[in-house]
């Protein structure tokens, strides 16, 4: 079965649709109530997990067993399943875990698939929001919200001069290296709220987000949804943003071009 064929395929996009309305339903349901958090670094720093991340990512894992037994699925919570299938499920159950323990309503959650190494088709599910993101093809994508499907789009227009940034280093990026980068640093006007910034690209309302640290959950189920609303997505060292790390996404080659010059000192 050839690359195309398999992006093409229909039956992945119904089922992440499918998949978001479930979420958001179980969540409601299930989990929008008290729960417990655990820190995973144990006093070496912070990185939350609740029992909603957990709950969550059983969820997803079980609709995907359920529907393709034999794909690979990795999970930040739960690890890989292995199989000799060149299909793997990327699930971060809820991106934005700290959003979610303060209650901010940006947390979502992310799922893609990939097809030998290459995120293919990409889910960011907000339940506090009612609404979710998702691609159908390489070169289409949508937001559904209030059972309205609107076609996504990067704004293509955007210029050096107007454009909007967001972006976060969530203390990764020491106070050095940020003095290394002060014309990145005053670009960098608009708020960064988890996963929802690169939406907000992909809707045409902010133009570049940059970040620090992701891992590829965080990062796989958005690339999809970023490359066929037609942004651009690479490292800080303009790699392959599926590599996660550093990761900057822009929606037109002008904007990315320069902020990764900007951003050479620190990439």
């Amino acid at each position: 079965m050839s690359d195309e064929k398999n992006i093409n395929n229909k039956e992945f996009p119904s089922f992440l649709n499918s998949l978001a309305r479930g979420l958001t339903k179980y969540y409601y349901r299930k989990l929008n109530k008290k729960f417990k958090v655990n820190n995973k670094l144990k006093g070496k720093g912070y990185d939350p997990v609740t029992t909603a991340d957990i709950a969550f990512e059983k969820f997803i894992r079980l609709k995907i067993y359920k529907k393709f037994p034999n794909h690979k699925i990795i999970g930040e919570e739960y690890g890989p399943k292995k199989s000799k299938s060149d299909f793997t499920w990327v699930i971060d159950p809820i991106d934005g875990t700290r959003s979610f323990v303060i209650g901010n309503p940006t947390w979502s959650n992310l799922i893609s698939l990939n097809y030998k190494g290459k995120p293919i088709f990409g889910l960011a599910n907000f339940p506090k929001l009612n609404k979710y993101y998702y691609n159908t093809s390489i070169d289409k994508a949508y937001v559904v919200e209030n059972n309205k499907k609107i076609k996504l789009s990067v704004n293509k227009k955007a210029s050096l001069k107007t454009m909007k940034v967001a972006g976060a280093f969530h203390g990764w990026l020491s106070l050095n290296k940020q003095k290394k980068i002060p014309q990145v640093l005053k670009l960098m006007q608009f708020p960064c709220f988890d996963a929802l910034s690169y939406a907000h690209l992909c809707e045409g309302r902010i133009d570049a987000v940059l970040q620090c640290q992701n891992k590829i959950w965080d990062i796989h189920p958005l690339i999809p949804i970023i490359k066929a609303s037609g942004g651009i997505a690479s490292t800080w060292d303009n790699k392959d943003a599926k590599h996660a790390g550093s990761v900057l996404i822009s929606s037109n080659k002008i904007i990315h071009k320069k902020l990764l010059r900007l951003l050479k000192p620190v990439a």
